[in-house]
């Protein structure tokens, strides 16, 4: 039995090299937006991340791209509240959405943000891929399964990138992605292929690079 959600294959040399010029490439800040009239134009092709908060989403962003502090990390969930936007060459976008599942946010803050996430879902013709951040220690989790739908209801393909692979034995890490397999299979938008990453210790950065750079 073929599994329908299987770990993605290491890159061929050709889709390896065109994701390492990629982000070995000008990769520079461009905006923070809170409002969808604030978008830079829809002129390339984007590609977003997303996750809840802590997931280790900005220490794989700044991993993959070789930059210590492109992406701002913060102990404190939820605090970052807008659309970060990142040109990747002269072809690409990165965008960097806020961590979801946040408490600590005041309720209309959450509500503000929810309601701009799923207008840029929905409303961006560019968006090519969403990269869904999944804690290799928790697996998918109900907050998860929000964004998820949320997705699907878009029709937003999105991919799976399981983070923190190395902070779980093999025996956890591996029920844990068959959780994640499981429940990707409700899921009409899902990738079928999961990407599994460390960002200490560089496991799989070079196929999302790989991933990102060969999608047209």
């Amino acid at each position: 039995m073929t599994l329908q959600f299987p770990l993605a294959e290491e890159p061929d040399e050709f889709s390896r090299e065109k994701g390492r010029l990629l982000f070995a490439g000008p990769v520079d800040f461009v905006k923070g937006v809170v409002a969808m009239s604030g978008l830079p134009p829809a002129d390339r092709l984007e590609v977003c991340f997303a996750g809840r908060s802590n997931v280790g989403k900005s220490s794989l962003i700044n991993a993959l791209t070789g930059r210590k502090n492109l992406a701002r990390a913060s102990n404190t969930p939820g605090r970052t509240q807008e659309i970060n936007y990142f040109t990747l060459g002269e072809e690409r976008y990165l965008v960097d959405l806020p961590g979801y599942g946040f408490a600590e946010a005041p309720v209309a803050v959450v509500a503000k943000w929810q309601a701009l996430l799923k207008s840029y879902l929905q409303g961006r013709q560019t968006l090519r891929r969403a990269f869904v951040l999944i804690d290799t220690r928790h697996g998918i989790k109900k907050v998860d399964d929000e964004i998820l739908t949320l997705l699907d209801r878009a029709a937003v393909t999105f991919q799976v990138v399981m983070t923190k692979a190395d902070k779980v034995n093999r025996a956890t890490r591996e029920e844990n992605i068959a959780q994640v397999q499981g429940a990707l299979a409700a899921h009409p938008a899902a990738y079928p292929e999961i990407i599994v990453t460390s960002s200490e210790k560089g496991e799989g950065l070079e196929t999302l690079r790989s991933v990102i750079a060969t999608l047209v």
